[in-house]
């Protein structure tokens, strides 16, 4: 039995530490503008430490585009963002204070 919790906590580590470590990485911003037809948002974002990106005004694509019906222009937001092939992606978005 303690082999099959050691397995399970070693899946449930495994699948979840990529999400925490995406958490750790959140950039506060604000939503400037949400291209639903183009599947972009534009972002005045804080420094992105993970990309060794100043603060700055940008747009980028987004991984789902169901993330820009949870969005609208002036909210306050967090967000992760990866440099993928087609460029600078968010990855995952929620709003301020969640």
């Amino acid at each position: 039995m303690k082999f099959l919790q050691a397995i399970a906590a070693s899946a449930l580590l495994a699948v979840s530490a990529p999400l925490f470590a995406q958490m750790a990485d959140m950039t506060s911003a604000e939503v400037r503008k949400v291209d639903k037809e183009a599947k972009k948002i534009t972002l005045r974002h804080e420094q992105i430490k993970s990309l060794d990106m100043p603060a700055m005004t940008m747009v980028f694509q987004v991984r789902e585009p169901a993330m820009l019906e949870q969005v609208k222009v002036g909210d306050k937001v967090r967000f992760s963002a990866e440099k993928l092939d087609a460029g600078y992606t968010v990855m995952h978005i929620e709003m301020e204070g969640r």
